[in-house]
């Protein structure tokens, strides 16, 4: 496809003098900043859309977590304590 551009006379002026320095075509030049351009216009993905694989994968087998964690937890840290407080 072919596009054209207005240019303004600075704009023109530092592409052609990077086409120079560089080697490279105005047309290439172009593209590849119209590609970095466009790439960083990308929606950047939701929390939820990055974890979404993972919600729900881990179970702890338990229904009721939700509602009786503090038990659980209490009764994690006591099993944890037993061994220190039978030396």
């Amino acid at each position: 496809m072919t596009i054209s551009v207005r240019l303004d006379d600075e704009l023109e002026h530092d592409l052609e003098s990077v086409a120079l320095r560089t080697g490279q075509s105005k047309s290439f030049i172009i593209k590849q900043s119209l590609k970095e351009y466009l790439a960083k216009q990308k929606p950047q993905p939701t929390a939820y859309e990055l974890g979404k694989d993972l919600f729900g994968k881990y179970g702890s087998g338990k229904g009721d977590l939700a509602e009786r964690h503090s038990e659980y937890l209490k009764e994690i840290i006591r099993a944890k304590n037993l061994p220190k407080r039978s030396r």
